[in-house]
């Protein structure tokens, strides 16, 4: 097997289709469909459901995914390795939940810039479970998600202590009110997609509200979030960092237990620690907020 067509098959199965695999890998289409095409020819089976909506994979597909991506990230390892001769320089994938990238990153990311600019760094962001999967098939050196997160191949330093607030609009002044005010199935839940920590701790005080069957409805961006709360489409569960003062919604206290989470930033224990990706650490150390390693 070419490591380059298992390079574009992991891409293709991450992205769900031709198209973004393409832009992501800086290629065209074409490219993309024939190196796909070599790799089935080579297996022998077909990797790849191909729909209206994208690309699934088969059994196969799933079956031979992790061996790719543990692949891709070696071979990509190896030669950040090979090139690190302790300056920091070349490529660092950073993941990102979108709260703390729209609100504790911006300083940090713009004063390491500043500071190594040979370095590319990329950011990306998704959901603590997305995140995490990306750390361990390398397609991220580290990621900043939400504890707690125990797992054997990671490591884990606290960046930041966040305090979650109930977020609805601003007619709802208290919880109280929120409670007296809303059907006994209760309001609607307006979350991230599936696998996002805020969403799942937000089912569970749902539930301990008494509302286990509250409508569900799942919104792409921060911005679009805060704004269907302002229009009283539902309520939200987010850091008080990023509502911060804005006057187009109310924010309601939880308490210590229901509020209170650490934002980790993980990395792999067996990847190379390069120094792209020590100096980013330490620039992170430096920042004030972290709090333990």
């Amino acid at each position: 097997m070419e490591l380059s067509d298992l390079l574009t098959f992991s891409t293709v199965a991450r992205l769900g289709g031709i198209t973004r695999a393409a832009d992501e890998l800086n290629t065209v289409q074409s490219n993309v469909t024939q190196r796909v095409k070599a790799l089935e020819a080579e297996i022998g089976t077909a990797l790849f459901e191909r729909h209206s909506r994208g690309m699934t994979l088969t059994g196969a597909g799933r079956r031979l995914l992790p061996y790719a991506q543990r692949m891709a990230a070696l071979s990509r390892e190896a030669l950040l390795a090979a090139r690190d001769d302790g300056e920091p320089k070349g490529p660092l994938a950073i993941g990102s939940m979108e709260t703390t990238a729209a609100v504790r990153l911006p300083s940090l990311l713009a004063d390491f810039h500043r500071r190594f600019p040979a370095v590319r760094l990329s950011l990306r962001t998704s959901t603590t479970a997305e995140l995490v999967a990306g750390v361990l098939n390398g397609t991220l050196d580290g990621a900043f998600v939400a504890g707690p997160v125990e797992h054997a191949e990671l490591n884990a330093t606290v960046a930041f202590r966040e305090e979650l607030v109930l977020v609805t609009a601003r007619r709802w002044q208290s919880l109280t009110a929120l409670r007296a005010g809303t059907p006994e199935s209760g309001p609607t839940a307006l979350v991230f997609r599936t696998g996002c920590t805020y969403r799942q701790r937000l089912e569970q005080i749902f539930s301990e509200f008494g509302w286990p069957s509250s409508a569900r409805f799942e919104l792409g961006t921060l911005d679009g979030m805060i704004g269907c709360v302002a229009a009283d489409m539902g309520v939200t569960l987010l850091p008080r960092a990023v509502v911060g003062r804005n006057d187009s919604v109310s924010i309601h206290t939880l308490s210590p237990a229901q509020s209170r989470v650490e934002t980790l930033f993980i990395t792999r224990r067996t990847a190379h620690q390069y120094s792209a990706l020590q100096v980013f650490a330490s620039c992170l150390s430096n920042n004030g907020e972290v709090i333990a390693a």
